[in-house]
């Protein structure tokens, strides 16, 4: 072994990685390590720790990936509509931690979407077939780079509709009840579109959501789904139920679920199994196709940054390229050898193309293709890797100040005995994570998230209890975490003060 090698936790790291820049892909290679672990060790041995600024601005000069954050528009503490800017530098990026909701705008998308207007200004109707993204078949442009964010063959996806659109149109499909197969198995704490889409397939179908929907729990005293009470409840259940229907990453904890094996337990019982992979797309690295996934859909609007309610992902799995299950048609969905025949005699593409109901809107697919071209410069391993250490980053700070207590032990913003904590709900192991942290505060969170909105950080609540922050890989930076952790501070300080000035007030 190198003698100025440095062991911290069973993971060895030399010396020169930490010295030479070329190579600083060893600092950001994947491995079996905990992030945490990982970085303790790279500040030891820089003879820092892992709260100072210049630790931060080491990981950033090291980051294989940092020019990728030039790619996008990256708003300014000014441009934001909650910033208080007496207390922060106008001039400064904001700390944009919500891409989990919305991705930034790459800046090639005004020229795409120019682009467009251009063509439509100059060409009318015969922009159809002419020019950058042809109307007639501009999702046919980008669906085999989407395809590859996910791991899927080409034929496997289309673009088009909403996510929500897509599920329902899925599930007309694979979700045929019978009086002995009738049941839907999700998480309770579905999003609520897809718990929508559940509940009224059932009611179309003449059951009652109160026998044929199955919410799984965690148990009790927990937040997150353990995998082997999934596999249960399939061994149990399986026999009558039709559909296992899961996200990807769970919006609300963030943890991601253990898609191959899920899909593996329920297809032997019998079951269809998809996923909604609005958190996941994008986010962790997806291998739809192998993992013999039925079908999934995903947005394309938050870690894939193709703009507000931009078009939806949609997958079939090859296997039932040729089905005769019942489907919405429409003209989109004629085969284009014959499509303008205009004969009314249907000849159905295959695979995902043959679920197209409309022809596609080309101003939505100008953002994709945007977006498509960035990640296109990366690969969903690379990003993965830094992810992990971000994210990483990111919990190894808020533990080591606002870890919540045992028993009696209290601290508070400062470091000092008092009230306020932070419980992180998403799982530790990066294996069952991406980009996302939970994070629940022992306080009031509308006032913890008013008093970060006044500081320029964007991230987002989502009731009960819990604020989300995501520092995705493509752009945000360990720079953007150690400012994130210093406004937290002068966060938390600040509500816990307004809290002690309110009649009553206690810190539930």
């Amino acid at each position: 072994m190198d003698e100025n090698a440095v062991i911290c936790n069973d993971h060895t790291i030399k010396s020169k990685d930490l010295n030479q820049s070329a190579n600083h892909k060893s600092v950001f290679a994947a491995d079996d390590s905990h992030p945490g672990d990982k970085l303790l060790c790279i500040a030891t041995k820089l003879g820092l720790t892992v709260e100072d600024e210049a630790f931060a601005e080491y990981m950033d000069e090291q980051d294989p990936l940092r020019s990728l954050r030039e790619e996008f528009f990256y708003p300014k503490m000014k441009d934001l509509v909650s910033t208080d800017l007496t207390i922060v530098d106008p001039e400064e990026d904001c700390v944009y931690f919500c891409g989990n909701s919305l991705g930034l705008c790459p800046r090639s998308t005004k020229k795409h979407m120019d682009g467009q207007i251009d063509k439509w200004a100059k060409l009318g109707v015969q922009g159809h077939v002419n020019g950058e993204l042809p109307w007639a078949h501009c999702d046919e442009c980008v669906d085999s780079d989407m395809a590859k964010l996910v791991g899927a063959k080409d034929g496997e996806v289309a673009v088009m509709n909403g996510l929500t659109v897509n599920l329902h149109l899925q599930l007309i499909s694979f979700y045929r009840p019978t009086p002995s197969r009738h049941k839907i198995l999700c998480e309770s704490k579905a999003f609520p579109s897809d718990h929508y889409a559940f509940e009224s397939q059932i009611r179309f179908h003449g059951y009652d959501p109160a026998q044929s929907l199955i919410c799984m729990e965690p148990r009790k005293g927990e937040c997150i789904l353990r995998t082997e009470d999934i596999i249960r409840k399939i061994e149990e259940e399986g026999e009558n139920i039709a559909v296992v229907c899961f996200s990807g990453i769970q919006y609300y904890t963030g943890q991601l679920f253990d898609i191959p094996t899920i899909t593996s337990v329920g297809q032997k019982k019998g079951c269809y199994v998809g996923w909604d992979l609005a958190h996941a797309a994008g986010n962790v690295e997806l291998f739809l196709h192998d993992w013999n996934v039925d079908f999934a859909c995903w947005c394309s609007y938050k870690y894939i940054n193709s703009s507000a309610g931009s078009l939806a992902g949609f997958f079939i799995h090859e296997r039932h390229r040729h089905n005769d299950f019942p489907k919405l048609l429409g003209w989109w969905g004629h085969d284009m050898a014959t499509r303008f025949n205009m004969d009314n005699e249907m000849v159905i593409s295959p695979g995902a193309y043959g679920y197209r109901i409309s022809n596609p809107p080309g101003f939505l697919v100008a953002p994709i293709k945007a977006s498509l071209e960035v990640f296109a410069k990366t690969s969903m391993k690379d990003l993965v890797a830094k992810s992990r250490l971000l994210t990483g980053y990111l919990e190894l700070l808020v533990n080591r100040k606002y870890k919540k207590p045992i028993a009696s032990e209290t601290i508070t913003a400062s470091g000092d005995s008092g009230c306020i904590y932070v419980e992180i709900l998403t799982p530790s192991d990066p294996k069952q994570r991406g980009a996302q942290l939970s994070l629940a505060f022992s306080i009031d969170l509308h006032i913890v998230i008013a008093e970060l909105s006044k500081r320029g950080v964007v991230c987002d609540k989502r009731l009960p209890r819990v604020i989300r922050v995501s520092p995705a890989p493509l752009y945000c930076s360990f720079k953007d975490v150690h400012r994130f952790m210093r406004y937290l501070a002068d966060s938390l300080e600040a509500a816990a003060g307004s809290l002690q000035t309110l009649p009553n007030s206690n810190s539930h």
